[in-house]
């Protein structure tokens, strides 16, 4: 997936938990797994679509990881979600435990704003 920078306007925290089937896989068999199974049919069936992915597990007892998705448009987030449901991803390998979408500064670009809420220092 490139990871060319855009402004994507749907943005969606996908908060995940590993199964015991994912963990009693040795390291390169998830690697495998996952390129295998899971990013050819990403890859097949989405355009527009980019992730970053963070371990939780040390900090939180009801996620191990949060893979953050950006998307073109709902269309692609849509089609990324189809994919992702028809593969060992979706509920054999990991738990969907939360999908929290949303657009970045949003009520900036509703109301007209700078995005003050958008902070670096």
């Amino acid at each position: 997936m490139p990871a060319e920078k855009t402004e994507p306007p749907v943005t969606a925290f996908m908060l995940v938990k590993t199964t015991p089937e994912w963990l009693a896989l040795t390291v390169q068999e998830r690697v495998d797994a996952f390129t295998t199974q899971v990013l050819p049919a990403i890859e097949a069936r989405t355009t527009g679509v980019r992730s970053r992915f963070y371990d939780t597990e040390f900090y939180s007892a009801r996620v191990t990881d949060v893979w953050v998705w950006e998307a073109e448009d709902h269309h692609a987030y849509q089609l990324l979600i189809d994919a992702l449901r028809e593969t060992p991803f979706w509920d054999r390998y990991f738990e969907v435990v939360d999908l929290l979408v949303g657009t970045e500064n949003g009520y900036a670009r509703t109301y007209g704003l700078e995005p003050v809420a958008t902070i670096s220092t």
